[in-house]
């Protein structure tokens, strides 16, 4: 829908369907897919605009919406979206929408952008995406990894079934991408380090090519696309 959609009283109420039904948000009600990742960053779902009053009350000054916005729609975007921007401009939250993707390898420059978005934006944060287990785990890992130095094994523990991610479906081709640069870094006879990984990134990384060698478990993809439904 459009903003001027949105804001009308039928507007809103199809937003709220979109968000409780299409999106899912009833299913938050029963689980709670939130997880406190460091000091300064949190890593959750599509919050509500109740969600995003209890984490302004929280101190969180950014939310991150791994989602996106829609490019090619001439404005038009989902109802949560609206919800979600009205609640966090109300809250005094600064809203980022930066997509990222969970059935393919990420791109070169979502690795760059997302390393310049850690360094700059304000904490504390959150992360978030549909069900907070894919997106918001590629994510939390290069977070952990490239702001935090944390090793790179101890990061990836954000890409696990704890959080919701299926690695034996399509979704575990984010896995498959840290293996593939786990495998360079041994190559390079080095241990994997943030100026190794971001120069491998923009260098010797075919994301076509970890895309093309991955193939993904016919009981995990029954799990995420049919049964899950993720996004």
């Amino acid at each position: 829908m459009f903003r001027e959609e949105f804001e009308t009283p039928q507007g809103r109420r199809r937003a709220w369907r979109s968000l409780m039904w299409s999106d899912h948000g009833f299913l938050r009600k029963l689980y709670d897919n939130s997880h406190q990742i460091s000091d300064e960053v949190w890593r959750t779902y599509q919050p509500s605009p109740l969600d995003i009053a209890h984490w302004a009350d929280r101190g969180i000054k950014t939310i991150v919406n791994l989602r996106g916005t829609v490019e090619h729609h001439g404005g038009r975007q989902a109802g949560f979206y609206w919800l979600e921007e009205e609640a966090a401009r109300k809250n005094g939250l600064t809203l980022i929408n930066f997509r990222a993707f969970s059935r393919e390898a990420p791109k070169p420059n979502f690795i760059l952008e997302a390393d310049k978005l850690f360094r700059e934006m304000a904490y504390p944060a959150i992360f978030h995406c549909k069900s907070g287990a894919d997106r918001a785990g590629i994510t939390s890992t290069l977070y952990r990894f490239l702001r935090e130095g944390v090793p790179l094994t101890e990061a990836r523990g954000q890409l696990t079934y704890r959080y919701g991610h299926v690695k034996s479906g399509k979704t575990g081709v984010l896995d498959h991408f840290f293996d593939t640069y786990e495998a360079a870094a041994t190559a390079d006879g080095v241990i994997p380090n943030r100026e190794h990984f971001l120069e491998w990134s923009q260098t010797a990384y075919d994301p076509a090519a970890v895309n093309k060698s991955f193939t993904p478990g016919k009981l995990g993809s029954l799990l995420t696309e049919v049964i899950l439904r993720r996004e």
